[in-house]
Formats: structure tokens, sequence, C-alpha cells
């Protein structure tokens, strides 16, 4: 009787720990996960998809940040954690390395609701400054332009010029930010949780010395869009 009574309760914690798949997730993890559904939600919007997906063909990389938290009202900091993936030579995209982005929001949302943005890295002084630097500041380090970015030749001129291109959408409506003065700094601690070892970021998207499989759905994400 014991015997039976012992052996249902050991069947028990296996069912729950095998349906409890969110226990095991990191916040890493968690990061590459919401940074795949951004691509996605981000290149299939009405709005926004369109000019996503023909810069996308250009960029040199990308920094996805899921989830920008504000906590103030009408002007206040605004920050979140992302990922970095590098376009090679290839085409194709290489393992995420972890970021930060800090910025300063000015009346776009009222307090403490969130937004997706995606950063696209247009030329190989914005991936490299990202990759070798401790903390980029848009506008100040590299160029930035809002997309998408309206006709005209000034406009057009703008959006050549940038080493980056943002987007950011909040609740399904498209913001039309740059970003300048946001900052940008790497993740270390995340990097170590990811691949298990203390790396920096060009060792993983440049080099691409470390790999994790549970990133190639976010990487078939950004190959996806064309």
């Amino acid at each position: 009787m014991l015997n039976r009574i012992a052996t249902s309760i050991a069947a028990l914690v296996v069912a729950v720990i095998a349906t409890s798949p969110a226990l095991a997730e990191t916040k890493a993890a968690e990061i590459v996960d919401k940074a795949k559904l951004s691509v996605e939600s981000m290149a299939g919007d009405e709005q926004i998809g369109q000019y996503v997906q023909r810069h996308m063909k250009n960029a040199k990389g990308v920094l996805v940040v899921p989830q920008m938290i504000k906590g103030a009202f009408m002007i206040g900091g605004e920050g979140g954690s992302g990922v970095m993936l590098v376009k090679g030579k290839d085409g194709s995209w290489s393992y995420p390395a972890f970021y930060t982005l800090g910025a300063v929001s000015f009346g776009l949302q009222v307090g403490g609701s969130a937004s997706e943005v995606m950063l696209l890295l247009m030329t190989d002084k914005g991936v490299n400054a990202i990759v070798d630097g401790n903390k980029i500041k848009l506008g100040a380090d590299l160029g930035v332009a809002a997309g998408p970015v309206g006709g005209g030749a000034e406009a057009a001129v703008t959006l050549g010029s940038a080493d980056v291109i943002v987007y950011s959408v909040s609740k399904g409506a498209y913001l039309g930010i740059s970003l300048e003065g946001s900052v940008i700094e790497p993740r270390e601690s995340l990097n170590k949780e990811y691949y298990g070892a203390e790396i920096g970021t060009k060792a993983i998207v440049i080099e691409r010395k470390y790999s994790n499989p549970h990133a190639n759905p976010l990487r078939a994400a950004l190959a996806a869009v064309k």
C-alpha cells in the first residue's frame, strides 16, 4: 500500500515538472523567445511591415528589444534588454548577444506601458561600434533615423546616411521615434547565462565561436523577412 502511494506521488511530481517548462526558462532564453515574436510581429505589421522587409535586406545587423518599459508620465526614463545579431557574408544570421537599451521618452506613452523596438544596423560602422564599444550613444556615436521616413529628397538623404533605423510599436500603433540620446550597453551576464561562459559580443556575432540551438527559431524568423 505504502509503495503504491509513494509511486503515485513520484509520478505526480514528474507530471508537474513536465508540464511546467516556464520554470526552467532563464531570463536570457525568455528574451530570445520574445525577440522572435517581435521580429515576426513587426515584419507582418500593416503600417511598418513593408519598410522593415525592405530595409532588412540591406541591414548588416539587428538589435531587437522586445519590451521597453516606461515608468514615468510625459517625460521619463525607458529601458529594456534585447539581443543583437549580425548578418554574415553568406546572408546567415549569427547567434544572439545580449544588450540593454536605455532611452528617454517624450510623452509617446502614458506611464507603465511597454513597447517593442527594433534597430536595423545599416552600416559596418554601426555594427562595429556596438560590438567594440562598452557604451554607445545613438545620435552622437551613430547616426540614427526613425523609419519609415516620408518621401522627398531630404527624407531620403536622412535615411540613407543613417547607421541605424529605428522601428517601435506599442499596442499595435507605430511610434515614429529616432531614440536619439539613447544608450546601448552589453549585458555580458546574460551572455554567460545563455552560453555558459564569460564571453563578449564579438566572439558570438562576428567570430561565431558560440551557439545555442534555442536561438534557431529567432534566426529563422530574421531569415524569413524578405
